[in-house]
C-alpha cells in the first residue's frame, strides 16, 4: 500500500512539475498571430461539381490568379486567370463567375463602406477569348451580370446603371438618387446592418426584367461621428440612421424592362420593409417577402412581371417576431423550400408553388442551424442541425418526404459542411474544445471520408508547452432552467483553495456564446488569466438561442431584464462552491455584453465587485429601429420595456470597480451611449475607469489596438478582482 501511494506521489509530482514547466499564454502572443490556426482558403465549387477555384496571392510577384482543384485528389489542375498576364491589372481581390462560368468579374481598388457594403473597380474577364473590359472607370458597387452575359447592371452615386458589354455603352436607369436622401439598387445603413443585404436589385432568368428596391430616406435623422484623423482639423462623417420610433426609409418596389427602359412600380401591402426580394425559375415571377414594423407579421407575394399584380404566397404570424433567412430556395416547378420556427423549433417545410404546404421536412426538439440546399438529383436536402446537443453542430440529410434521415458528419463538435454544386462531395470543417479545426473531404450521399485536407496538429504540439486548462461544460439550474455552461480553471487548481470568478457573457437575442468549438482569441486571454488564478465562467441565459422559440423569445419586450437576472442568479450560484470566494466576482461584455456587464453590476451590486463594458449599448433608444424594434418595439410603445432596462437610469447603484471602453467611430453602437453612461455616473458621484479610442469603430481593432485594449483589462482585473 504503501509503494502504491509512494507511486501516485510521484506521478503528481511529475504532473505539478511539467505545469510549472509550461509557460503562460501572453497578450502579445494572443495578437502578433502565434496561436492563429491553419484555414483553407475560400473554394468556390465550379458548376461540374469535381473541381473548385481558389483565389491566390503570390507574395513575390504581387499577382493574383484564380486557380483550379480537384476535388477527389486536391491537386492544382488548372488556371482561370492570372493577373500577371493581364496589362493594366496588377491584381485582384476577389471574384464573381457568370452562371454559366464563361465570364469572371474582378474586383479591385475595393474600399470599404459599411460593414458588407464597398466600391471597387470591375473588369469583365472573358474565360474563352482572355480579354477583359473595365465596367467604369469610377468605382461602383454590386455589379451583377445578367444571365445570358450581355449586360452588367450595377449601382453609382445612388442610381442604377447598365453597361452593355458588346457595345461597351453605359445606360443610367434611375436619375433621382441623391446622398443621404434617395437610393435605387442598393439599401441603406440600417438594411445593410440588420437584414443582412447591400444588393437591393435582381435580374429575372431570361435577363428582360429587373427588379429593383428605392429608399427615400428624406425623413431619416441623420447621424454624424467626427473623424479626428491627422489633420488640423477633425471631419464629419454624415449618414442616415433610423434610431428606434424613428423614421425609417420609405421603401417602394419597381420593374425595370430592359429593352424599353421603362419603369413601373409594384404595390404590395404591409410593406414597411421589404428585406428579400427573389425571382423564380419562371421568368415572370418574382418573390418579394415583407414585414410590419414591429417585424410580427411576414407575407410573401408571388408578383407576375406581366402586369405587375400580386398575390400572396405565404404569410407568417409570431407573438414575438419573425426571422428573415436566406433559406428560400425554388424548385424546378417553382414549389419552394423554407425554414420557420412555427412548431416551437427551426425547421425545414416544403410548399407547393402556389404556397400550400406539402410536408414539414425536419422535426423534433432541436434546431436546423443552417441550410445548406437541396439536391434535385436525390431529391434530398442537406443542412447543420443541433440535433446532438444545442452546444454541437452536425451535418445531416434527409428526403423532401421527411424520411431516410442521415447524419454525415461522426465527431462530437462543430461540423459545418461546404457543398460541391452537385452535392457530389463536401468538405467537412471540424473543431471542438479540444480539437483545433479539420477539414476532411467527404461523399455528400454517405458521408464517408474520402481524405483528410488539413488540420492543426502543429498547434496542439505547439500548446504543449503552454498552461492550457479544459473547458468543462456543464449546464446549471436558476430561475427555473437548465442554462449551457462552461468553466475554465487554473491548471494548478485546488479545490480546496478559493478563487475569484470572473464570468463571461454576451446574452443578445438567439446568439450562443456556450458552443464546443475552439478556441478563439477571447479564450485565449481566459487561458492566461487562468493562470493568474481566476476561474472563468461563461453561461448562456434565457434570451439565447438554439433551445427552440419560447427560450429564445422569452426577453420579447424586455432586453436586459430576464438575461441579467440569469447572470447575476448564476453568480450567486457559482459563489456558493467551496472553492469560489464569493467576495470576488467580475464580469464582463463586448456589444450586447457590455450593455449586460454594465446592468449586472447595477441591478447585481451586492453580487459583482467588478465589470468591464466594451461598446456597450445603455439605452436601446439610441440603437437602430430594425434590429431594437424587433425584440422591444417603439419607445413609443414600450416606454417602461425601454427605460427600465437602461443601465444609465441605475448610475446611483454602483459600488464596484467598473471599467467603459469605446471607440469614437463606432457607428454601430455609438459613442453617445458612453458618453450618456458617463453622464449619469458623473452627476451620481461614481468613481469608474474608461477609455476611448480615437476613431475605432465597433471592432476596436488596428495597429496595436487589441493589444492595448486587452492590457488595459487585464490589469483591472488584476488590480480590483
Amino acid at each position: 500500500m504503501k509503494k502504491i501511494l509512494s507511486f501516485f506521489l510521484i506521478v503528481i509530482a511529475i504532473s505539478l512539475s511539467a505545469q510549472a514547466q509550461n509557460k503562460p499564454v501572453s497578450l502579445e502572443e494572443i495578437w502578433n498571430g502565434t496561436f492563429r490556426t491553419e484555414g483553407l482558403d475560400a473554394l468556390r465549387s465550379l458548376n461540374n461539381g469535381t473541381q473548385y477555384t481558389v483565389l491566390n496571392f503570390d507574395r513575390n510577384t504581387r499577382t493574383s490568379s484564380i486557380d483550379i482543384y480537384d476535388y477527389e485528389t486536391l491537386n492544382k489542375v488548372g488556371t482561370v486567370v492570372d493577373s500577371g498576364n493581364l496589362p493594366g491589372i496588377p491584381n485582384f481581390s476577389s471574384y464573381v463567375f457568370s452562371a454559366d462560368e464563361s465570364k469572371v468579374l474582378l474586383v479591385t481598388e475595393r474600399e470599404a463602406i459599411f460593414r458588407r457594403s464597398s466600391l471597387a473597380i470591375y473588369y469583365i474577364y472573358d474565360v474563352k477569348t482572355k480579354s477583359t473590359i473595365k465596367i467604369s472607370d469610377t468605382k461602383i458597387q454590386e455589379p451583377t451580370l445578367s444571365p445570358d452575359n450581355s449586360k452588367v447592371a450595377y449601382v453609382f452615386e445612388n442610381n442604377l446603371y447598365i453597361f452593355t458589354i458588346a457595345t461597351q455603352k453605359t445606360m443610367q436607369v434611375t436619375t433621382d438618387g441623391i446622398k443621404n436622401k434617395i437610393i435605387n439598387g442598393v439599401t441603406d445603413w440600417v438594411y445593410e446592418e440588420e437584414f443582412g443585404i447591400v444588393r437591393a436589385f435582381d435580374w429575372n432568368a431570361d435577363g428582360s426584367k429587373i427588379a429593383f428596391i428605392r429608399f427615400d430616406e428624406t425623413k431619416v435623422p441623420e447621424f454624424s461621428m467626427d473623424v479626428y484623423g491627422t489633420d488640423l482639423y477633425q471631419t464629419q462623417t454624415v449618414f442616415k440612421y433610423p434610431k428606434a420610433g424613428e423614421d425609417n426609409a420609405l421603401v417602394t418596389l419597381h420593374m425595370l424592362d430592359v429593352d424599353s427602359g421603362k419603369i413601373s412600380d409594384v404595390n404590395v401591402d404591409n410593406a414597411y420593409y421589404i428585406p428579400r426580394i427573389k425571382w423564380m425559375n419562371d421568368n415572370n415571377m418574382l418573390s418579394v417577402q415583407t414585414l410590419n414594423r414591429h417585424q410580427d407579421h411576414l407575407k410573401m407575394y408571388a408578383v407576375n412581371a406581366n402586369d405587375n399584380t400580386v398575390s400572396v404566397l405565404l404569410e407568417e404570424k409570431d407573438k414575438a417576431y419573425v426571422d428573415i433567412t436566406d433559406n428560400l430556395t425554388f424548385l424546378k416547378d417553382d414549389s419552394f423550400i423554407w425554414t420557420s420556427e412555427n412548431d416551437g423549433y427551426n425547421h425545414i417545410y416544403l410548399y407547393r408553388q402556389d404556397g400550400k404546404l406539402i410536408q414539414q421536412i425536419t422535426k423534433g426538439n432541436w434546431e436546423v442551424t443552417n441550410y445548406y440546399g437541396y439536391d434535385q438529383k436525390q431529391n434530398k436536402v442537406y443542412y447543420q442541425g443541433t440535433e446532438n446537443g444545442s452546444i454541437n453542430r452536425d451535418v445531416y440529410s434527409i428526403g423532401t418526404n421527411g424520411k431516410n434521415k442521415r447524419r454525415l458528419s461522426s465527431k462530437e463538435g462543430q461540423n459545418r459542411a461546404d457543398f460541391s454544386a452537385d452535392f457530389t462531395y463536401f468538405i467537412n470543417t471540424f473543431s471542438s474544445a479540444t480539437t483545433p479545426p479539420e477539414y476532411t473531404l467527404h461523399k455528400a450521399l454517405t458521408g464517408k471520408k474520402v481524405k483528410d485536407i488539413l488540420d492543426n496538429k502543429a498547434l496542439v504540439k505547439k500548446l504543449e508547452d503552454y498552461q492550457i486548462s479544459p473547458k468543462e461544460f456543464s449546464t446549471i439550474s436558476v430561475n427555473d432552467n437548465d442554462l449551457n455552461m462552461w468553466m475554465i480553471k487554473p491548471a494548478n487548481f485546488d479545490a480546496t483553495k478559493e478563487y475569484p470568478l470572473f464570468m463571461f457573457q454576451y446574452s443578445g437575442p438567439g446568439s450562443q456564446s456556450v458552443s464546443n468549438t475552439w478556441m478563439g482569441s477571447n479564450d485565449y486571454w481566459y487561458q492566461l488569466l487562468a493562470s493568474e488564478g481566476y476561474i472563468i465562467v461563461c453561461v448562456d441565459g434565457r434570451g439565447t438561442g438554439y433551445k427552440g422559440r419560447d427560450f429564445k423569445k422569452i426577453t420579447q419586450k424586455e432586453l436586459g431584464k430576464f438575461e441579467v437576472e440569469d447572470q447575476i442568479s448564476a453568480a450567486q450560484k457559482l459563489s456558493e462552491l467551496p472553492y469560489i470566494d464569493a467576495n470576488r466576482t467580475g464580469i464582463w461584455g463586448w456589444s450586447y455584453g457590455g450593455f449586460m456587464s454594465t446592468n449586472c453590476i447595477l441591478k447585481g451590486n451586492d453580487t459583482f465587485e467588478m465589470a468591464i463594458a466594451v461598446a456597450p449599448v445603455t439605452s436601446w433608444r439610441f440603437y437602430d429601429s430594425i434590429y431594437t424594434e424587433r425584440y422591444m418595439q417603439t419607445p413609443q410603445e414600450n416606454a417602461s420595456g425601454y427605460d427600465e432596462n437602461s443601465p444609465f437610469n441605475y448610475a446611483d447603484k454602483l459600488k464596484g470597480a467598473y471599467l467603459l471602453v469605446h471607440g469614437t467611430g463606432d457607428d454601430n453602437v455609438h459613442v453617445q451611449n458612453t458618453m450618456r453612461m458617463i453622464e449619469a455616473l458623473v452627476q451620481a458621484n461614481k468613481e469608474f475607469d474608461w477609455a476611448m479610442y480615437p476613431d475605432k469603430n465597433h471592432g476596436i481593432y488596428g495597429g496595436n489596438t487589441r493589444l492595448h485594449l486587452y492590457n488595459k483589462m487585464t490589469n483591472f482585473i488584476k488590480e480590483n478582482l
